[in-house]
């Protein structure tokens, strides 16, 4: 068996709640596993978290409390793709999974965001790397801090620290809930 390294690290998280939550994780992961370019390193634990978003304090924020409840995990992956190659691989995937784009922040069934790629800071129309607000999200940090606990996010620091800084609540840990690559 010939052993492949990847040019390039990267971490997705992933997360639905619409329809079957964790066949739609599973079915993600698979995509990954099976597309060019991507080798599958590590899938963290599930977790499900309420739903998350929105303005505080805004009056014309979404009501979240009417959608069902997410699951979350998070993947590392070596790849050979760019950043923009990769990007588009994870949106023909939640394409493929139906994810409909609505409003920001509704509900979906799938969401696969590329949140860090190697040490790169990017910024353009198509994407931010690291994402922009995966320092802020407990259900990318926690899940992520499994797989890998001396994480940094550029320009943001260690997850650990920034995980640290975050309410402990919302995030549960679903150990009746396994993925695999």
């Amino acid at each position: 068996m010939t052993t492949t390294h990847s040019a390039h690290h990267a971490v997705l998280a992933l997360g639905g709640n619409l329809g079957d939550r964790l066949e739609s994780l599973q079915s993600a992961l698979d995509a990954l596993g099976d597309a060019p370019g991507i080798q599958p390193i590590s899938i963290s634990p599930v977790y499900e978290t309420a739903p998350f978003g929105g303005p505080a304090g805004d009056p014309q924020a979404k009501d979240l409390s009417d959608q069902p409840a997410y699951l979350n995990a998070v993947a590392v992956v070596g790849t050979d793709l760019t950043p923009h190659q990769l990007l588009i691989r994870t949106q023909a995937i939640e394409e493929a999974l139906h994810r409909v784009r609505g409003e920001r922040w509704s509900a979906r069934t799938i969401d696969v965001d590329i949140i860090v790629y190697d040490d790169l800071e990017l910024n353009d129309e198509d994407l931010t790397v690291p994402h922009n607000r995966a320092h802020e999200r407990a259900f990318v940090l926690r899940p992520w801090h499994d797989v890998e606990p001396n994480a940094v996010i550029p320009g943001r620091g260690p997850i650990a620290e920034l995980l640290d800084e975050l309410p402990k609540d919302g995030v549960e840990p679903r150990p009746d809930l396994l993925l695999q690559w």
